[in-house]
């Protein structure tokens, strides 16, 4: 929230630039697939390109009229997305910056922006209980998916991009098909709004973060729930898989980072430190290490293998609100 960014050094936590540009909240970023450059999204409507070797700002995308809750790369990496309180979602060229197209129709603020793995579709939740789906190539609305009966906090597409899921405040989770923006299936089961939902990267499963204090796994196909795992004593504000599938971390209000093997649900490790809310997590691509963003203004990296702490690193002046790790896992943004 201080408006800066960290870039640290995995192998020593030590902090090796501190990029500087934002006046406002830092609330999304992103590094680009070969690792060269960051993408930033901050609450002073600016979008922001820097160069990782450098250590420097590369251009400042400006048009967006509200805070920019959401910034991510197309998985080739030649264009990047970004979504704004502004109502809007704006596609931009990442080598250049210009504005590509302007992605409009929602009523309300949307929260979170999604491409599919085949580079095709942009989804985003919006707080007018509605996701969209937009062609990447030419911005034409293709679906508008209503069911939901509250604001929805995060969409997520299957691997294959063929599925879409959306979690809401309306307490459920559903799936979509993307081709023709048919329902899928209905996920009940959370006595609480839903934050946060994540496939895992084999495709075969569905987690969901709620503000119950739990966790559910899902059958991916058909939407079954397979475990409710229970342990967190606040709301569950983040999830992500492990890039082999094997196991699911979730970051809580309750100052925790927990760690569940994902074939069973079996707790492994619950992993605290923190001194306040767990924001964001995020694994290193080689699934040996975790890191956690918090309120407390601290990032800490974990050993996944056991679940003790690797070191902490300290140097943001407010919350950390979002986390990335360059595709080499070589280096984390904060």
């Amino acid at each position: 929230l201080d408006g800066t960014i960290c870039l640290w050094q995995a192998a020593s936590g030590q902090a090796v630039e501190i990029l500087r540009g934002h006046t406002e909240a830092v609330e999304s970023l992103a590094f680009g697939p070969h690792g060269r450059t960051l993408v930033s999204g901050s609450s002073d409507k600016t979008v922001r390109l820097w160069s990782v070797a450098a250590r420097a700002e590369l251009r400042v995308l400006g048009g967006h009229g509200g805070p920019v809750r959401s910034v991510s790369f197309g998985p080739g990496g030649a264009t990047l997305a970004s979504g704004s309180d502004d109502k809007t979602v704006r596609v931009w060229n990442a080598a250049d910056g210009k504005e590509l197209r302007v992605l409009t129709g929602h009523g309300f603020p949307g929260v979170s922006v999604a491409w599919s793995p085949d580079s095709r579709l942009l989804a985003r939740a919006s707080l007018d209980h509605t996701v969209r789906l937009w062609s990447a190539a030419d911005g034409r609305v293709l679906q508008v998916l209503r069911q939901h009966a509250g604001p929805i906090r995060s969409v997520a597409f299957s691997p294959d991009s063929g599925t879409l899921a959306s979690g809401s405040e309306d307490k459920t989770v559903r799936l979509w098909k993307v081709a023709d923006g048919g329902e899928l299936a209905v996920l009940v089961g959370h006595t609480g709004p839903v934050g946060s939902v994540a496939f895992s990267p084999d495709g075969r499963l569905l987690a969901s973060g709620a503000e119950d204090h739990t966790v559910r796994l899902w059958k991916a196909a058909g939407g079954k729930e397979l475990r409710v795992l229970v342990g967190h004593g606040r709301r569950v504000q983040s999830v992500a898989f492990s890039p082999d599938s094997a196991v699911l971390a979730s970051g809580s209000a309750d100052a925790t980072l927990r760690l569940w093997r994902a074939a069973d649900g079996a707790g492994l490790f619950v992993l605290a430190g923190h001194a306040g809310p767990v924001t964001s997590v995020a694994w290193n691509p080689d699934g040996r290490t975790v890191a956690s963003g918090a309120e407390d203004r601290t990032v800490r990296l974990w050993k996944a293998a056991d679940g003790t702490e690797i070191c902490v690193l300290a140097g943001h002046a407010c919350a950390v609100m979002c986390l990335g790790w360059s595709p080499d896992g070589s280096t984390l943004a904060s």
